[in-house]
């Protein structure tokens, strides 16, 4: 398998920021790593690709484990952070030149590993061009060009589409599925549309522990319907405690989301009217990746 993760602890202070956490990637899967804000996905990721040792537990890539053997792992592993770090003031092909030099790649082998990734990147325009001059999408296409090349085995990437327009997130995302046909990928987002465009599986996680690893198909299998009711102003979770059908009730400003086996949107509009709720606008869909999300990590909250 290419990704493999036992037990693994890592403390900041008196802060556990992962709590034995387990979990393998094999070959060829690509993996979306989900998790709210500050939940251990970074952390993870970056103990993952040897920039963070673990506090306990054993991580290896590839057969080779990132304490013993970092540079083995190292070798095999393409990363793109969160904040995709850059030299802002050299040129496009010589900082993907610089980066495959610092793989040991050269000569010929380099000259034509540059064309290529460069070609699938779509970075051919702009190859000429200071970093600092380009866009932020192009920037992470820069990001993504150096993570691969030196044709590693495993991508990991950390939010890879943060801070790009909606065209951009699609360029992106059509890229990283047309890189991964051969590799392992593992990436993390906050995007869920990119997780079922992209992804067969999910591992999420929440308070530094995994609250669910599998298919999105079974993630979503028996979890029934998501009506969504907007107000004009913020509604309380209790006022919605005797309707009849609801499993769970999430509220986000004015919007109220309810998790249910069944569309009881009459008995809803029945009791909107009889509390007199400004009722704006409401919608009854299949429950969703993103509803998912919500229910396992508002729920590990809650408990």
């Amino acid at each position: 398998m290419s990704i493999e993760i036992k037990n693994l602890t890592k403390v900041f202070g008196k802060q556990r920021a992962v709590d034995n956490v387990s979990f393998t990637v094999e070959e060829g899967e690509i993996v979306g790593f989900l998790g709210p804000n500050g939940a251990g996905k970074s952390t993870t990721m970056k103990i993952a690709t040897c920039y963070l040792p673990p506090t306990s537990g054993e991580v290896s890539v590839s057969g080779f484990d990132v304490i013993s053997d970092p540079m083995e792992v190292r070798r095999r592993i393409g990363y793109l952070p969160e904040h995709n770090p850059l030299y802002l003031d050299m040129y496009l092909h010589e900082y993907l030149s610089f980066m495959g030099r610092i793989y040991g790649i050269g000569g010929k082998i380099l000259k034509s590993r540059l064309a290529e990734i460069i070609e699938m990147c779509g970075l051919g325009r702009e190859q000429n061009k200071v970093l600092g001059s380009l866009s932020k999408g192009y920037r992470q296409r820069v990001g993504l060009a150096q993570s691969l090349i030196h044709d590693p085995e495993v991508l990991i990437l950390d939010e890879p589409t943060t801070g790009l327009d909606p065209n951009q997130i699609v360029e992106i995302r059509n890229l990283i599925k047309g890189i991964s046909k051969n590799k392992t990928v593992i990436f993390s987002t906050h995007i869920m549309q990119e997780v079922q465009a992209m992804c067969d599986r999910v591992i999420v996680i929440n308070e530094g522990k995994i609250v669910a690893d599998d298919k999105i198909d079974e993630l979503l299998k028996g979890k029934g319907l998501v009506i969504r009711a907007e107000f004009e102003d913020a509604v309380p979770e209790e006022v919605f405690e005797s309707l009849e059908g609801v499993i769970s009730v999430e509220t986000d400003k004015n919007v109220v989301f309810f998790s249910v086996k069944e569309d009881i949107r009459k008995n809803l509009l029945k009791m909107v009217s009889e509390n007199e709720l400004p009722l704006i606008g409401l919608t009854l869909q299949e429950s969703n990746i993103e509803g998912i999300f919500r229910d396992l990590t508002i729920e590990k909250k809650n408990d």
